[in-house]
């Protein structure tokens, strides 16, 4: 499988995003923790593949404060099947709302009989995310409100929060925080 992969340059930080030929792999703030996730990327060509240009494009509409369709950009993690299901469920979550670990797990098993407790491994999957942004894990918080971990930071997790919806009810929390 040929690999591309190019860097978009934004306020919060350089990412780098990682296509094949028909799709994006990987989204990553540069440095950010499981960067490239468990890609070589250093092996991997610079090449604007049309995945990426799509990818770039809904990258420069979200930072100019706009509300880009995250599934205009064909995406395809390389993660278990599990993890993709969760992903799936939280591509959904829209633009400035936030869900919690909790509303996730419940939207996940709505439907099913044997409702069994993964809040644990749908955080786990939440936070190895290897497309951020466009599957917004950024906008998942805890039960109780609070911000928690983010691979690319807390800081970098705030101003997405408070760039897509300012008057959200966490504002004060996110100035606090």
């Amino acid at each position: 499988m040929k690999l591309y992969k190019a860097f978009f340059k934004s306020k919060l930080g350089t990412l780098t995003l990682l296509s094949d030929d028909n799709h994006l792999l990987g989204l990553w703030f540069n440095g950010q923790k499981y960067f490239g996730a468990g890609y070589d990327l250093s092996l991997v060509k610079v090449f604007p593949s049309s995945p990426i240009k799509l990818a770039q494009k809904w990258l420069t509409d979200y930072f100019a404060g706009q509300n880009p369709d995250p599934y205009t950009v064909p995406v395809k993690p390389d993660v278990s099947a599990f993890r993709q299901k969760v992903l799936k469920e939280l591509q959904k979550v829209p633009y400035g709302e936030l869900v919690t670990y909790k509303e996730l797990a419940n939207r996940m098993q709505q439907g099913q009989k044997n409702k069994v407790n993964k809040a644990r491994a749908i955080g786990n999957a939440v936070g190895h995310n290897p497309i951020s942004l466009i599957i917004p894990c950024h906008r998942v918080i805890g039960s109780d409100g609070s911000l928690t971990g983010y691979a690319g930071g807390l800081d970098r997790k705030r101003a997405l929060l408070k760039m897509e919806n300012p008057l959200s009810k966490f504002s004060s929390q996110l100035d606090l925080l």
